[in-house]
């Protein structure tokens, strides 16, 4: 690969209101996934795996969360005295400084208020990360593709399963040769079903040159997807490097509960025990799962410690969870600690941690059979409530 100067920043701020009560107290990119999982180990696990040793963190939302999660970057090899993992918070400047701090209003500004250190970087190439997405890629392999076609900014872009729509996502148009010849950043009436994925390769100085330019016509940028990217794709070499394997953004209930049932796909359409791309996680240690010999269990993930008396069915359990001898789940995601007691019958949801589910609980859960019930210490909703709230909060 050509030498150059690389680095990756990971945005990972956002409240992730489309979430509900799961991110109240922790920041989306520590969202348990898969039992044992984070959301931001995938985004981590690839930087690593693709060489990449500078690695940046945008964060704002719940940050101590994120941070104890992170542990300084040692699960994924970032813990080193030149280089590494860098954590970029939200900062104060003084009021006569013409330094931007304060708290972002979308990712493009997020960028803007940290533009500063990154310069003094100096990269060459930026690649900019979602942090709540599920996948694999060589992040290599898209740099080379940045590089061969001479772009100011490559975008990784997949197409959507039949049946999803495109109108929560950046959709593109491309000619023959890989060209975006079209952006639009989450239209009504998409005509398209390539996406991106969020995964951006720029030519850093590309970039800061555009940001500059677009702030002297505008008094704010917010999201990259209004102003940033179609100003690429209208006036600069734009290429997208086409993701065929396993995306899923994860951040709404619904995409959420859907990528982890995924993971019982007999298919195997992600392998997370990939020995040559091992997710790598910062997690407590814990005793092997026990099973009773009551416990019935069929097409399920079971994490460390957890203790099965009934009966379990295409669920996903983390660490400590217990179901209690006459309780019965299936399609569930529940997270650790949580205690399903006797009795309960569960289907279709998703268990915050440290909740006792108990029948009164369950019943007080009134949903239409499509939906995703969400149940917590204190609160129960169904994904449409989740949705309705989302909506009101903008």
């Amino acid at each position: 690969m050509h030498k150059k100067k690389i680095l990756a920043l990971i945005l990972a701020g956002g409240q992730g209101g489309r979430l509900g009560f799961l991110t109240e107290n922790r920041a989306k990119p520590v969202v348990p996934f898969a039992g044992f999982y984070r959301l931001i180990d995938f985004a981590l696990s690839n930087c690593l795996h693709s060489g990449i040793s500078d690695v940046w963190i945008i964060e704002q939302y719940e940050l101590h969360s994120l941070n104890e999660h992170l542990s300084n970057g040692r699960p994924w090899d970032l813990d080193r005295t030149y280089g590494g993992l860098q954590i970029l918070p939200p900062f104060e400047n003084r009021e006569d400084s013409d330094e931007k701090g304060g708290f972002a209003e979308g990712n493009a500004d997020a960028i803007i208020r940290q533009q500063d250190l990154i310069k003094k970087f100096d990269p060459d190439i930026l690649i900019v990360l979602s942090s709540d997405h599920i996948y694999k890629i060589d992040f290599r392999d898209v740099i080379e593709t940045h590089l061969n076609k001479n772009a100011a900014l490559t975008m990784v872009t997949t197409e959507l399963p039949e049946g999803e729509t495109a109108s929560r996502f950046g959709v593109v148009k491309t000619d023959e040769n890989g060209s975006v010849t079209d952006f639009k950043y989450k239209p009504d009436k998409p005509q398209s079903d390539v996406v991106t994925t969020e995964i951006f390769v720029y030519d850093a100085k590309i970039l800061f040159a555009t940001l500059e330019k677009l702030l002297a016509e505008n008094e704010k940028l917010k999201d990259y997807g209004d102003e940033l990217i179609p100003h690429f794709v209208e006036n600069h070499k734009v290429f997208e490097h086409r993701h065929n394997g396993y995306w899923r953004d994860v951040g709404t209930i619904e995409s959420y509960w859907q990528a982890n049932m995924d993971l019982l796909d007999e298919k195997e359409t992600i392998a997370i025990d990939d020995k040559d791309w091992t997710i790598l996680t910062h997690s407590a240690p814990r005793v092997p799962a026990f099973i009773s010999s009551s416990a019935e269990i069929k097409n399920s993930l079971i994490a460390p410690g957890a203790k099965i008396y009934g009966a379990v069915k295409k669920s996903v359990l983390a660490a400590g969870v217990i179901v209690e001898e006459g309780a019965e789940i299936e399609e569930c995601v529940v997270f650790s600690d949580a205690v399903i007691k006797k009795g309960v019958k569960l289907k279709r949801a998703i268990v915050d941690e440290n909740t006792t589910v108990t029948k009164k609980k369950v019943e007080s859960l009134k949903r239409e059979n499509h939906e995703i019930g969400v149940v917590g210490q204190t609160k129960t909703k169904t994904s449409e409530q989740v949705k309705s709230d989302a909506k009101k909060k903008k």
